[in-house]
């Protein structure tokens, strides 16, 4: 800590003296003629002799990443975040005044070079700096010796000095741009209408989760963060937009893991006269599609195994894959009938040793069950199809069977990435499902969904046949990128406050 301080006044006296030099503490601009990136690029093949005949000059800015010194010869290693540059400078090449600035730069400033390209004894391609015009100080010390910057938390509270120093930290966000991006050219290739619903509703609905609350103090009422813009985008498909989504960032009160924050981003669309087996189909495609954009290929590393996103995927039915599991963990016959009826449900979860409330129903328990058996084996991309109707409040019954939901959830890496289904359109229908959730949340349930009238309203209208779905693009990026957190993935993940004690 002693020694911390002592570099911070050291630094700190610096950019005093660079004031009585007369330069500008904090100038507004320099013109580049290039970025270091666009240098490195267009000379990286250009053989030594060439420069030297062609003299090819450069004006390129950057953070001083290393400052050697060898008797005259002194060299700077600039980044612009992307790619380095070396800079050669000598008190003989450039204006005294300049020379002075270079003495007073310290690791991590910022500074503006200009001169001539050249590669050095080494072959290193080099800007031989004919002018230094100083652009910024770094009044405090990055990690020693720049081996990167370890601890997670540092890494997550301040993103600013992950990206500085972890390269590997800015390749995820720039591949996290890049499948934002492929998504959005998927959806509008495919005329789906990219649209905004509300962040603060007055019901949150749309999933089953504990929002955040808020107060509108002008209209005097109570508010919620969205946790999902599902029935919004729904009531679109009413008014007559066939294809429409949202990149939308939600947010729920709910507990922080690796794969759970607070806040996170989706997509989330609607197709009119399709159904979920359209949509397992289309999420097929769309994730390959992704995959090969941001990453080059079909195949990412995760948690050691190699993860394929070639098509097709595999698929399993719910109640089957839990009573299949069940039989093998128990030795005894579990059957698809026994996870029908909620007695015999109860005692198959409670002999996995898994928790089962009063309120929970034969459909919850077994969603209870292929959750706590399966989940983490659905390393591969998996479709699990055919959900309960009691965890389904918005999704459309079979018509052969009304216990049972045209839904799917699609996982990878051994969590949900993805959730289908056959939207629910009788507003007769919509209306007792909700009634039900009314009757969990009373007997305690924080996460059941509220009545929403203006939503079974809406489908009075008449809402055509039609599939929804919602992906979870943080965890999709996690997959992509190979990050073992969520937290990797958000530039600003929301972390526990902490007493702020800064060095002075």
């Amino acid at each position: 800590m002693a020694n911390e301080v002592e570099q911070i006044a050291q630094r700190k006296a610096k950019l005093e003296e660079l004031v009585a030099l007369g330069v500008p503490p904090y100038p507004v601009r320099f013109d580049r003629s290039a970025t270091i990136s666009e240098i490195v690029g267009a000379h990286t093949d250009t053989a030594g002799d060439v420069l030297e005949a062609e003299r090819p000059q450069a004006r390129v800015a950057g953070r001083i990443l290393s400052i050697r010194s060898f008797g005259k010869a002194n060299f700077l290693v600039l980044s612009d975040g992307l790619t380095r540059l070396q800079a050669y400078v000598r008190a003989d090449s450039m204006p005294e005044r300049d020379f002075e600035i270079f003495k007073r730069l310290d690791f991590g400033d910022h500074v503006g070079v200009s001169g001539r390209v050249f590669r050095t004894k080494t072959n290193e391609l080099t800007v031989f700096a004919e002018s230094i015009v100083f652009l910024a100080k770094c009044l405090l010390p990055l990690p020693e010796k720049w081996h990167g910057l370890t601890d997670v938390e540092i890494r997550y509270r301040q993103r600013y000095l992950d990206l500085i120093v972890n390269a590997e930290a800015r390749k995820v966000f720039e591949t996290r741009a890049r499948v934002v991006a492929g998504i959005r050219r998927f959806m509008n290739a495919r005329g789906f209408l990219e649209v905004e619903t509300p962040m603060m509703q007055p019901i949150a609905g749309g999933a089953l989760a504990r929002p955040f609350v808020t107060h509108h103090n002008t209209l005097d009422m109570q508010l919620y963060l969205r946790i999902a813009p599902e029935l919004y985008l729904k009531r679109l498909t009413v008014g007559g937009f066939e294809k429409v989504y949202e990149i939308n960032r939600n947010f729920r009160n709910e507990g922080i893991s690796t794969q759970h924050n607070p806040e996170f981003t989706m997509l989330e669309f609607y197709e009119a006269y399709v159904d979920y087996q359209h949509l397992i189909s289309m999420t097929e495609e769309m994730l390959a599609d992704v995959a090969l954009e941001a990453t080059g290929g079909l195949e990412c590393q995760f948690n050691g195994h190699t993860i394929s996103f070639a098509a097709p995927f595999r698929r399993l039915s719910l109640r089957h894959a839990a009573a299949e599991a069940a039989t093998e963990r128990l030795g005894r016959a579990v059957t698809e009938p026994d996870l029908r009826d909620r007695e015999n449900a109860a005692a198959v979860a409670k002999a996995l040793g898994l928790e089962v409330k009063a309120s929970h129903g034969a459909g919850k328990i077994a969603t209870t069950i292929f959750e706590g058996l399966w989940e983490d084996q659905l390393v591969q991309p998996t479709f699990v199809y055919d959900f309960p109707t009691e965890v389904s409040p918005l999704s459309k019954q079979r018509p052969d069977d009304p216990d049972t939901v045209e839904r799917f959830e699609m996982y990878a890496g051994g969590f949900e990435v993805a959730n289908g289904f056959s939207e629910l359109n009788d507003p007769a229908e919509q209306r007792r499902r909700f009634e039900d959730q009314l009757k969990d949340r009373a007997a305690g349930d924080s996460e059941a969904h509220q009545m929403d009238e203006d939503y079974v309203r809406a489908l009075e209208y008449g809402m055509p046949p039609t599939g929804g779905e919602g992906i979870g693009i943080d965890r999709l990026v996690m997959l992509l990128t190979g990050s073992p957190s969520i937290r990797d993935v958000i530039l600003f993940p929301l972390m526990r406050s902490v007493k702020n004690e800064p060095i002075s």
